[in-house]
């Protein structure tokens, strides 16, 4: 463990145009031992069950009911605090200024810190998975991934690493690939957060795997962490809510 103050942080300011709902995608309902349960709250148990005591959400101007929804924090014994990543016009005109820019837009809040990074529409086991990580990593790692083992590689950043668990490389969404491993969540240290913000607002880099490969190809230590018992699923796409649905509906 680190002796910095620990942070989570969820970015949730994607628009979810491709599923259409008439909610935000991160309160999609999943229904369990016949209790509702938004996708995003998987996420933030994960984070409660690693001891995180304080949540950064990013969101767009839109996301009211996810705010409605979490609230404060205090019914979870957590204090969640949200961060509105602005809108930006790059020059495909595309106005999502993508994750990079969604992690830097909470830079005043978790500067200096060890933040813990989980995805908003994802579900990941064990729960406690953050302390998996963080359990793992030496004193010298900067940022730890966790690894699972997924069946659609060609969607994830998929993690080259050597036998002692040192990455190398990370392959972002490859049409074809030998690796067995994406990245599902990530721990990183107040380096890698100032590596993150000078890299975004100085030398406008909006990928966020190129920045890690850049950190790495710059001597930043990155650890792997292939989850014990772990288990992934997000939720991008009709086919993987149908998938949910099986796996986690009755």
């Amino acid at each position: 463990m680190y002796s910095e103050p620990v942070i989570g942080l969820i970015p949730a300011a994607g628009k979810g145009t491709r599923l259409n709902l008439p909610y935000p995608k991160e309160l999609y309902p999943i229904i369990r031992d016949n209790r509702y349960k938004p996708l995003t709250q998987f996420v933030v148990e994960n984070l409660i069950a690693s001891d995180v005591k304080d949540i950064v959400f990013v969101i767009n101007e839109t996301k009211h009911q996810l705010i409605g929804y979490f609230g404060s924090g205090r019914r979870f014994n957590c204090q969640f605090s949200y961060v509105v990543q602005e809108s930006l016009t790059d020059a495909n005109g595309s106005t999502s200024p993508g994750l990079a820019h969604a992690l830097d837009s909470a830079y005043h809040l978790v500067c200096g810190k060890t933040v813990l990074f989980g995805m908003a529409d994802t579900i990941m086991e064990p729960i406690d998975v953050f302390r998996c990580l963080l359990q793992a990593a030496a004193p010298e790692d900067q940022v730890i991934l966790g690894l699972f083992t997924v069946t659609r590689p060609h969607k994830f950043g998929m993690v080259d690493f050597d036998e002692s668990g040192r990455v190398r490389q990370i392959i972002d969404k490859p049409a074809q690939t030998d690796l067995k491993y994406a990245w599902g969540c990530i721990a990183w240290r107040p380096a890698f957060t100032e590596f993150l913000h000078h890299s975004v607002n100085s030398e406008g880099i909006a990928d966020f795997a190129r920045i890690m490969n850049n950190a790495i190809s710059q001597g930043m230590p990155f650890r792997s962490v292939v989850v014990p018992g772990g288990s992934y699923a997000d939720l991008g796409t009709y086919e993987e809510i149908v998938e949910l649905e099986g796996r986690y509906r009755g």
